[in-house]
């Protein structure tokens, strides 16, 4: 379990500096919700947000170096933020449970003295109790630092001051992230913690094409970052409960427009594929005859359907594609789907006013541009009039399309 209630990027692209939420550096706003839907024109840097979340899970897997140059980003000198010499940098404020006290992860990125990506300093740190200062409990500056054993301890920066069992840790590579090697090992409960957190995240980039391919027999939990897998985990479902399986198919050909039922189809070699029953058509069709609408529809929905839910999802403009009378319910069941609790988390871009019209204004930050070419980011709900005209009936995606904001 666990959620982010607050991010800062700074100097990555077009982001040289914003901030979303609450942090460790600014306890002054308010946490994320469990649906985050962020908005704004084309150029504005929705898609920069989304690759920065992508970068540090690719950090994650890959290492720094790595995560540079992978997705097209073209290396370190073509990501980190035009005429800035100081080095890129984000801010994670994260909470296990309601009850929890909160963590943050900060994450400097630089270049060693060879030019070559890495980390130049990671730390994490927590509260000793509910109004206590934090103290670190993982510090590494060019992969030499401590980290704390246990789930109690730290060390207060200013003073030195140490409680609980502290390791003297120095990594072989810098180029990778301390929360990897060290979360790794049971000893430190809590980056570990973090770690499955990290590892949790899903990056949707689901494409219609993809989800029509026909893969080998082997049934996957989770849906891959395109949809290729899509019948697969539809075999995972299938295997693990039937009923359970049967129920969530009903379920979701309830919300696709023309379908009448979904009804999976055991084949030779033990694979599942699915049928789906359109209006005034007797004989079934598979994926790869299905529209990308269709296709992306029933995507999303069993996106939220996963037996063991990815704590923090973050899926670029569902809108492409689709019929624009199907948004507001996607996006009801999107903010039903998430709850209030600390098990799942939505991020959405988009550019759709129908999308946003089914939200609050609080879920809703919006991204410009400011004079000096870089994005700024502002909650909806900060703007003169949104959230009194909303309370009066408004819907926020008819404001913001005839520009009371943004």
């Amino acid at each position: 379990m666990g959620k982010l209630e607050g991010i800062s990027i700074q100097n990555y692209s077009s982001l040289k500096f914003i901030k979303m939420g609450r942090l460790f550096s600014d306890r002054s706003g308010t946490p994320l919700s469990n649906m985050t839907t962020i908005i704004g024109p084309s150029g504005a840097g929705k898609s920069t947000v989304a690759d920065a979340f992508g970068f540090i899970a690719d950090c994650l897997e890959m290492g720094v170096e790595a995560a540079c140059d992978a997705k097209n980003r073209g290396g370190y000198e073509k990501i980190v933020s035009q005429g800035v010499t100081d080095p890129i940098r984000f801010e994670l404020y994260y909470r296990e449970t309601s009850n929890s006290r909160p963590i943050t992860y900060e994450l400097t990125i630089g270049l060693d003295k060879n030019g070559r990506p890495y980390v130049a300093e990671e730390r994490l740190r927590q509260r000793v109790k509910t109004t206590g200062h934090p103290l670190s409990f993982l510090y590494l500056q060019n992969g030499v630092g401590y980290a704390f054993e246990g789930t109690e301890g730290g060390q207060e920066d200013d003073t030195n001051h140490i409680t609980g069992e502290k390791v003297d840790v120095q990594l072989s590579d810098p180029r990778k992230l301390g929360v990897v090697t060290l979360g790794a090992m049971k000893q430190y409960t809590r980056i570990e913690k973090f770690l499955n957190f990290l590892k949790s995240w899903y990056l949707c980039y689901f494409t219609p094409d993809s989800a029509r391919q026909i893969e080998q027999s082997a049934p996957q939990p989770y849906l891959n970052r395109t949809g290729g897998n899509l019948n697969n985990v539809a075999q995972y479902m299938y295997r693990e409960s039937k009923s359970d399986f049967a129920k969530i198919l009903s379920d979701i050909q309830s919300k696709l427009p023309g379908i009448t039922k979904i009804e999976p189809l055991k084949m030779a070699n033990g694979q599942i594929v699915l049928q789906f029953f359109e209006n005034h058509f007797r004989e079934p069709f598979f994926t790869q005859k299905m529209s990308d609408g269709t296709l992306k529809l029933f995507a999303y929905y069993l996106l939220l359907h996963e037996r063991n839910p990815r704590q923090l999802v973050f899926i670029e403009e569902p809108e492409n594609g689709l019929y624009h009378h199907y948004l507001a319910d996607l996006a009801e069941e999107m903010r039903k789907n998430v709850g209030t609790g600390f098990s799942k988390q939505l991020f959405v871009t988009t550019h759709s006013p129908f999308f946003v019209n089914s939200l609050p204004p609080e879920d809703v930050w919006v991204l410009e541009k400011g004079e000096d070419g870089f994005s700024t980011a502002k909650r909806a709900s900060d703007y003169k009039f949104v959230k009194a005209l909303t309370e009066e009936g408004a819907t926020v995606g008819d404001l913001w399309y005839d520009k009371y904001f943004g």
